[in-house]
């Protein structure tokens, strides 16, 4: 009697199929290569079209990095500067809300704030860039500060992340990005960036914004010196913790970029890595709604493929991005509306405007307004 072969990935194709999890043993195993990519795709695809059918999201968003004097030196950040460094650069309150009354002109419905560990600047001044914005343009959702800066604060004040995350979503903060995760395991952390915010005080710091009613994001920086354990560790992580809370929204695998940095010998992920990457996020995250191909890291065409290999989202304008262009990404500085729905229109997919909190955004004349949450039934 001859026996059908059986594949490693036919028993992942029957669990994602029956909607169930995915083992640690088995979401390692897809890193290897010989795990073909575009299967691994297409059952991405089903997990992606199951959560968001057709639609593919983007927003009208500016960034701020009031600056980039840091005290800490991770060896993969191009973007830090020492404090007497002519590239060091500090904004002043009218430069701040100049970018805010930027921002509501084009339209934005967020900005994405975060920025260096000045050694002068203290809490206060952090504060006051949320509270600035916030009393000047209330319609701006402000998305900001990481853990690194949240953890750097209790240092300064010797308060608690409660009270931080509290006092500075009463000064108008509306949820967390993702950054700062790098790679949780401590054998590539400990190397990549010693001295910052630990893998625990990350997760402290999302739970607590979950615990006050804070959305947040989550980030994996993946293709420098980490393997597929630690990738696989760093997902198996965040799960947990979506399992706990139900408070992120959103995962955004970020592709290593090294020009300009302490790692630049290494050479930067390949597409396939980073659709992979995707694939497998996708996944693995069984409990998060929404995958992000950021176009800034990924590049446009890659972001564009990634739509099909589990991402629903592709950011958004992205007015003033400067940390991952500072470590050698070649994509524009900005995209227009146009030009991100005829991406995302190219990709056989849907555009829909979103927010931060992912409500429908309405467009009419002279302004915006939300409608209700984006849901997709399967």
């Amino acid at each position: 009697m001859i026996r059908a072969v059986t594949r490693p990935l036919d028993a992942v194709r029957d669990k994602v199929e029956a909607g169930e999890r995915l083992s640690s043993v088995e979401a390692e195993m897809l890193w290897d290569e010989s795990v073909d990519l575009h299967e691994l795709g297409e059952l991405a695809n089903l997990v992606r079209e199951r959560k968001n059918g057709n639609l593919a999201y983007y927003n009208i968003n500016t960034h701020l990095n009031p600056t980039n004097v840091c005290v800490y030196r991770c060896t993969f950040c191009a973007f830090r500067a020492d404090l007497r460094e002519a590239r060091g650069y500090v904004m002043s309150d009218e430069q701040i809300l100049a970018r805010g009354q930027e921002a509501v002109d084009a339209g934005s419905t967020e900005m994405h704030i975060v920025g260096g560990l000045h050694h002068q600047k203290g809490y206060d001044w952090y504060l006051n860039v949320i509270r600035l914005l916030h009393d000047a343009y209330p319609t701006l959702h402000l998305k900001a500060w990481t853990p690194v800066e949240i953890n750097w604060f209790c240092h300064l004040t010797k308060r608690s992340i409660r009270d931080i995350l509290g006092e500075m979503k009463d000064a108008g903060l509306g949820s967390l990005p993702g950054g700062g995760a790098e790679i949780f395991h401590p054998e590539v952390r400990d190397k990549i960036c010693e001295h910052k915010a630990d893998t625990n005080e990350w997760f402290a710091v999302h739970r607590t914004a979950h615990e006050l009613g804070l959305r947040s994001n989550a980030t994996m920086l993946y293709g420098h010196i980490e393997n597929a354990f630690h990738r696989t560790d760093h997902l198996l992580r965040l799960r947990e913790l979506q399992d706990e809370t139900g408070g992120f929204q959103t995962f955004i695998p970020l592709a290593f970029h090294p020009a300009n940095t302490r790692l630049s010998h290494l050479a930067k992920p390949s597409a396939a890595m980073s659709l992979r990457t995707m694939a497998i996020s996708r996944l693995v995250l069984d409990n998060f709604d929404h995958m992000k191909a950021y176009w800034i890291m990924l590049g446009i065409g890659t972001a564009q493929a990634a739509l099909a290999y589990g991402a629903d989202d592709i950011d958004g304008t992205v007015r003033h991005e400067l940390i991952y262009h500072d470590a050698g990404a070649e994509t524009p500085e900005i995209l227009s509306v146009e030009e991100l729905c005829r991406l995302i229109r190219e990709a056989g997919r849907e555009p829909v405007e979103r927010d931060t909190l992912y409500h429908r955004v309405v467009r009419e004349a002279g302004g915006w307004s939300t409608a209700e949450p984006i849901v997709v039934r399967s």
